[in-house]
């Protein structure tokens, strides 16, 4: 392609980026604008701040402020009702001088053709997914997460994809692309055959999950191998997070994934101008495209780039525990409406009614009180802002144990053997509808929730053991469920952690989390704080049922 066979534009594009080798000490706003001026792309900037609802601790900020600063290549041959994006976030430091480099020496190379159908947007955000975020809400003229941006001056057309480049070297030894988006939303996946196609057309090495996929694919290390691919897929995906700055377009339906170059020890290398061919080269394709991208599946897991598994087949794995559930509703039924032997009053309203309601009081605690007591914590205990919202969290999570007692103390006398049926009936069933709902927005994490909570509904009685089975209630809770997956997360990363790092870990994970959902409108927290915990505090007073 163009890029490389022509010796001019390479050794300019290797000159630009010889100039940002160097580590950028700030956005530097006005040299972006004047260098995308002079490649004859109409520039604007767009500035932002965010004040966060607790100090991010990971990337030291609370207040945040930028600009954002896009180039628009208007297309020369269609009515510029359609825009395609490429953007590079632009941190502190050499994080990704690479990438900003990358896209203005492709900036330079596209507006010299003359076969563009599309708009092409090229973006140069800062504060990573903040800046992106303010960006993507101005263009769609939305505020959903209560960010304040200044509108945007230039717009392209209606955007039908999006790739973000995410380089840290000049030298790479394979690409990796990232797919999981914001609350589990994957592209559609012919964006990511088209990388795999260019990938082995230039032959440069490629990656998911940053692992090479293998050959002996019937052998158990293959099977092996394959296994833990997917799995790392499922645990990013049930996360809710974006893990790149593609994982906020795919909430306005745009269909976009994250370019990441890895420079690791292998032998085989390439430069920057081969990645710059294989990005001419996906662009092209999609300039051609006449309609958005949605032939191929929205749901799927992908165990390498050249396989992947279809809603088809592992729907069916989270369809067998959801049976458990109706099952169990079902026999639960039948015992409530044949005519018991010895007669018994029945359950009044008050007694389902009132552990229904504290259990959901208990939830919204949990949801509301980690940020707004964060001051009054902060004052009277030596923790910072956001150890202050992560104790608190785990203070009113612990607390949701009393219940069972706080529930009797409001009943008038002890509750019958009809009664805890009752409401077990109405927690399977509310279990069961709230997996299924889950599993068809984001099946990974209804999928873990299963596999945690199913048992519990199965088996929880007053009639059991009350030790083991409180024990056993705890392991399978949504807080250890968290814990769990953080440690399996470090295993499958071949990162293992001892137990205080993995406390930790998993500390940064619930703040993280919490962020997530303010930030960029995370569904996780509230999903477990509103709805899984209170319908689990339901099975832990049915345990100790009077």
């Amino acid at each position: 392609m163009g890029l490389l066979s022509d010796p001019n534009r390479r050794r300019a594009l290797i000159n630009l980026l010889t100039r940002l080798n160097a580590p950028i000490c700030g956005m530097p706003v006005d040299w972006l604008v004047k260098t995308m001026q002079a490649q004859g792309l109409e520039v604007f900037t767009q500035s932002f701040s965010r004040t966060l609802p607790f100090p991010d601790e990971n990337k030291e900020r609370y207040i945040v402020k930028g600009t954002n600063v896009y180039g628009i290549l208007r297309a020369p041959r269609a009515p510029r009702t359609e825009a395609l994006v490429l953007s590079a976030p632009c941190s502190p430091g050499d994080n990704n001088n690479q990438a900003v480099g990358l896209l203005l020496g492709l900036a330079h190379y596209f507006r010299s053709q003359v076969f563009w159908a599309k708009d092409i947007i090229f973006l140069v955000n800062e504060h990573d997914l903040i800046g992106m975020q303010a960006w993507l809400e101005s263009y769609h003229h939305t505020n959903t997460t209560g960010m304040d941006w200044s509108p945007l001056q230039g717009r392209g057309g209606s955007i039908q994809a999006a790739l973000s480049l995410e380089l840290s070297s000049d030298v790479i030894t394979s690409l990796d692309i990232i797919l999981e988006g914001l609350n589990g939303q994957l592209p559609n996946l012919d964006l990511a055959n088209l990388f795999y196609a260019f990938c082995q057309k230039i032959g440069v090495l490629c990656t998911i999950q940053g692992r090479l996929q293998r050959n002996d694919w019937d052998s158990v290390s293959g099977y092996s191998h394959a296994v833990q691919t997917m799995m790392l897929m499922v645990m990013k995906q049930a996360s809710g997070r974006p893990w790149g700055d593609h994982g906020l377009f795919l909430r306005y339906h745009i269909e976009a994934a994250t370019i990441k170059g890895i420079n690791s020890f292998r032998q085989y290398k390439t430069d920057i101008t081969t990645v710059g061919r294989l990005l001419e080269g996906m662009f092209r394709k999609l300039n051609n495209l006449l309609e958005r991208l949605h032939q191929s599946y929205f749901f799927y897991l992908m165990p390498s780039l050249s396989h992947f598994v279809s809603i088809g087949y592992y729907m069916p794995a989270f369809g067998l525990l959801a049976v458990i559930l109706l099952l169990r509703a079902l026999d639960l039924w039948v015992q409530l409406v044949s005519p018991p032997a010895v007669a018994q009053s029945s359950p009044g309203v008050l007694s389902v009614l009132t552990p229904l309601v504290i259990s959901h009081l208990t939830g919204a605690a949990l949801y509301i009180l980690p940020t707004r007591f964060q001051e009054i914590a902060v004052e009277h205990f030596p923790v910072s802002e956001t150890e202050a919202v992560v104790l608190t969290a785990i203070a009113v999570y612990t607390a949701g144990l009393a219940l069972p007692h706080n529930t009797h103390r409001l009943l008038s006398g002890e509750g019958t053997e009809q009664g805890w049926r009752v409401l077990k009936l109405v927690a399977v069933l509310y279990l069961a509808v709230l997996l299924g709902c889950t599993a068809l927005i984001n099946f990974s994490l209804g999928f873990i929730l299963a596999l945690t909570l199913v048992p519990v509904a199965a088996f929880v009685t007053p009639h059991v053991p009350k030790t083991l089975s409180a024990v056993v209630l705890v392991i399978l809770s949504p807080a250890f469920t968290l814990l769990f997956s953080v440690f399996f997360f470090q295993e499958l990363e071949e990162m293992p952690v001892s137990f205080q790092d993995g406390w930790l870990l998993y500390l940064s994970v619930i703040s993280q989390g919490i962020l997530d959902h303010y930030l960029y409108g995370s569904l996780v927290y509230p999903l477990i704080a509103l709805m899984v915990y209170p319908c689990w505090l339901l099975f832990w007073n049915i345990l100790f049922w009077k």
